[in-house]
């Protein structure tokens, strides 16, 4: 009997087009896919900017990667909301580090207009007021959001990973 059954669904659904179907079904899937590696490849290049704008102690490009309204979530700081606050703390550390630091990105999930990216990142940075380097790491947590075609960063917390 359930035999029969499948078999009269087979022959059901092949003479609707499901064969078809599914073929559509295939094809979308991988222009979806295409699409994703693409948003990833995007999403990761914004992430390893970040890290060479922070590297290279440029404020304004640090700035530049964030959304108007950006949130800078750092350990043992005040919150950081909008341009002129993720700049001025920026530019407040990048008046007294230095950093050298080398980015592993971990888990990226892209979902329409926002990315969510986890990563980790090791160098040291350079304490300038007594020219002490610091070996050191961290976890970091970005949200993106895309603005205008371009992935910004809305979002960004980091801590130590010790």
């Amino acid at each position: 009997m359930k035999k029969t059954a499948i078999t009269a669904l087979a022959v059901f659904a092949l003479s609707m087009g499901f064969s078809s179907t599914m073929t559509a079904q295939k094809q979308s899937t991988k222009a979806v896919s295409a699409k994703s590696n693409s948003e990833k490849a995007e999403v990761e290049k914004l992430v390893k900017d970040y890290f060479a704008a922070l590297n290279s102690s440029d404020a304004s490009k640090v700035v530049s990667l964030f959304t108007p309204e950006g949130v800078l979530l750092a350990p043992g700081a005040p919150t950081a909301t909008g341009s002129e606050q993720v700049k001025g703390t920026f530019q407040y550390v990048f008046d007294n580090f230095t950093y050298n630091l080398n980015v592993t990105i971990g888990e990226v999930v892209v979902d329409k207009d926002y990315a969510f990216v986890a990563s980790t990142s090791k160098g040291s940075f350079v304490i300038k007021s007594s020219n002490q380097t610091v070996e050191d790491d961290f976890r970091e947590t970005f949200v993106l959001k895309k603005v205008n075609g371009q992935w910004k960063i809305a979002r960004y917390m980091y801590n130590k990973s010790k």
